[in-house]
């Protein structure tokens, strides 16, 4: 008989946790195993991307913590042989819900952001100053615990004061076997594309100041005042108006484009000459990776934590200091300027499917 795999998250939203969640569950079920996709609302735009052969679990509610009886009540019904939860706010309504459940599978909880940065900053996690306590409580409750960097690894084992040792680290894949688009596509996804034009530099994220897109519009800018250039911003968040006043106040509206959440970004990096994350922090930068399997140099701050164990401290890509407005306008010149670039592809490949499935299996028991 298959074991069955639970994968719990809050929905199906388009986040970097949320769609190598869905990644994963898909390899799963390639691999054999059912697998249970159980979110607190089966709503977003990464439920195209779940395989038919994934089940989705809606437990509709509209906060996580509201999920916990719906949780509780699949797990005394389904009885999966395991469960994995991503972020932390699920992760600890899975510690609950498993205890409740008085449930006997196996549970690994995935951290995938770094916390303190997120309670310095977001203001509504700021209010929440009981997590960390939380975390302490309830984490060593679980049968494994996984960080997606060492970065966020190292800042979980002071937060719990779970030994590091304890707390295994699995980088997030990446899919590489993609398809580039035919060339006449090129002008169909913008005009911006086409062969008379300038080269275009591609960020993507939620515009929200975790990403830091200010930065990026002021380096731009400054870029400018010698090199033509198109910058494209895809994603959607709450700062969108203040980027928008900020792009006409520095008068390059019709060099910037932000088109809001985009359904496939690949296409639009197949065609980019070069991407640029500009964030303040991340957990990991799934979105560098993402670029580098689409062949695309890159320029990245040297935030924590991810980015510089993705690039290997600036060996497949350019580092700058977080918020260096001046220096991240120098690296996209001399980026763009170089003949040839690392094969970043390559590196991309480092981070296959198979090998973090594989390695949360284990975690899991599963192998």
């Amino acid at each position: 008989m298959k074991n069955r795999i639970a994968i719990y998250i809050p929905s199906l939203r388009g986040g970097g946790a949320e769609r190598v969640m869905v990644t994963l569950a898909n390899a799963f079920v390639s691999s054999g195993y059912y697998v249970d996709l159980v979110v607190g609302k089966a709503d977003g735009s990464y439920i195209k991307d779940v395989s038919e052969e994934v089940a989705i679990v809606d437990l509709d509610s509209r906060r996580v913590t509201t999920s916990l009886p719906g949780l509780v009540r699949y797990l005394r019904r389904a009885k999966p042989n395991a469960l994995l939860s991503a972020m932390v706010h699920a992760n600890i309504i899975a510690i609950f819900a498993n205890y409740i459940a008085r449930s006997e599978i196996r549970l690994v909880v995935s951290e995938h952001n770094t916390l303190n940065s997120l309670l310095k900053t977001v203001s509504w996690l700021r209010r929440e100053k009981w997590l960390p306590f939380a975390m302490r409580l309830m984490y060593p409750k679980t049968h494994g615990i996984v960080a997606v960097s060492k970065g966020v690894a190292d800042e979980l084992s002071m937060i719990t004061n779970i030994s590091r040792e304890k707390i295994d680290v699995i980088y997030n894949p990446v899919v590489i076997n993609y398809s580039f688009p035919p060339h006449t596509n090129r002008i169909t996804l913008h005009p911006w594309f086409g062969d008379d034009q300038p080269p275009v530099i591609l960020s993507a994220g939620r515009l929200t100041p975790q990403k830091d897109f200010t930065t990026l519009i002021y380096a731009f800018a400054k870029l400018l005042t010698k090199y033509q250039a198109r910058l494209v911003i895809m994603g959607e968040g709450e700062q969108r108006n203040a980027l928008e006043q900020l792009i006409q106040k520095l008068n390059i509206s019709d060099k910037i484009l932000l088109p809001g959440f985009v359904d496939n970004p690949r296409e639009w990096m197949q065609c980019s000459s070069l991407f640029v994350l500009s964030s303040s922090w991340e957990g990991f930068g799934n979105v560098i990776l993402e670029a580098m399997a689409c062949g695309l140099p890159i320029v990245s701050t040297d935030c924590p934590s991810g980015p510089a164990e993705i690039l290997e401290q600036g060996v497949w890509g350019r580092l700058v200091p977080v918020g260096d407005f001046a220096g991240l306008a120098e690296a996209m010149y001399l980026t763009l300027h170089e003949e040839s670039h690392p094969d970043v592809v390559l590196r991309a490949s480092q981070f296959s499917v198979e090998k973090a499935a594989n390695k949360y299996l284990t975690a899991l028991g599963m192998m």
